[in-house]
């Protein structure tokens, strides 16, 4: 029994013992700009600014890096994600722009424009195509969250949040998350038939570090990039905290989902200026919706 009792003990060990990324690209093939990381349904991921800022990615399967495409001139790219028919979607925060690559095209275009925006951050696509972008001013500590509608105008949800940073919607499109970096908060909306948002709960608050970009899975549970803790925290739809994973890089920026089962994470990590990687439990929602 006393036997027992301790191999029992060493196996409960073994399971709860945290899990670590690994390097997927080496250090430096981007710049300290490195951000939305997206993977599209034939399996390619890309992020921002590979080898110089304006640019977009594609790393393959090696973690080799080469520029896939130049944004115009005065573009600077940050959350990228994918529709359901391939196109790509680039939040450009320095021209106050969604852009948009039509699949099968390397040429950028202005997809909606709103000259009233601080600097669109990140962008979450919802199952009926509606875009959401939060909209920090990093100086002032406060930020909005906006909308594209079907006209392609950037609409204001709301105003004078915290800095707006990760947002993400829920497998079902019936939720949005946004977390605020400073002030540590992440917050959950209902979604209305018409895109609109109600509702607004906390779903969780932390006490130190910041926040940044998040990906649901297909379970729902959130995966939050901690920038400065250096972890991954995987936060239930209740707002429990399920896991935490750790990453070589204190400072990530975004995470996505990919691999042939969309169970493989990749996290753009700004004080390398690299990728790194590890597994998760289930796949990502939105790798499952795109495939």
């Amino acid at each position: 029994m006393y036997r027992f009792s301790f191999i029992a003990l060493i196996f409960i060990g073994c399971n709860t013992s945290p899990q670590h990324s690994t390097d997927f690209t080496k250090e430096n093939l981007f710049t300290t700009g490195v951000e939305g990381p997206a993977v599209n349904a034939n399996g390619d991921l890309f992020a921002v600014n590979i080898e110089k800022e304006g640019t977009i990615g594609i790393v393959n399967s090696e973690g080799e890096g080469k520029i896939y495409l130049e944004l115009p001139e005065g573009s600077t790219g940050n959350g990228i994600r994918f529709d359901k028919k391939g196109n790509m979607f680039i939040a450009d925060y320095a021209a106050h722009n969604v852009l948009t690559v039509k699949k099968g095209i390397k040429t950028a275009e202005v997809w909606a424009h709103n000259p009233a925006m601080n600097q669109p951050n990140d962008l979450a696509i919802s199952p009926t195509n509606v875009i959401y972008l939060s909209d920090p001013n990093w100086k002032e500590s406060t930020g909005n969250l906006w909308m594209v509608n079907a006209s392609k105008e950037i609409v204001l949800l709301e105003e004078n949040m915290g800095t707006t940073n990760g947002i993400e919607v829920s497998p079902d499109g019936k939720k949005l998350y946004v977390n605020e970096s400073v002030q540590r908060n992440v917050w959950q909306y209902d979604i209305n038939k018409d895109g609109s948002i109600s509702n607004k709960t906390k779903l969780i608050v932390f006490d130190d570090f910041g926040l940044d970009g998040m990906r649901c899975d297909e379970k729902g549970n959130l995966y939050i990039a901690r920038y400065g803790k250096g972890i991954i925290a995987i936060i239930s739809p209740e707002g429990k905290i399920i896991e935490e994973v750790i990453l070589t890089g204190k400072k990530p920026t975004n995470i996505t989902f990919g691999g042939k089962d969309g169970k493989t994470c990749f996290v753009t990590m700004q004080s390398r200026g690299s990728i790194e990687t590890f597994k998760a439990k289930h796949a990502g929602s939105y790798f499952k919706q795109i495939h």
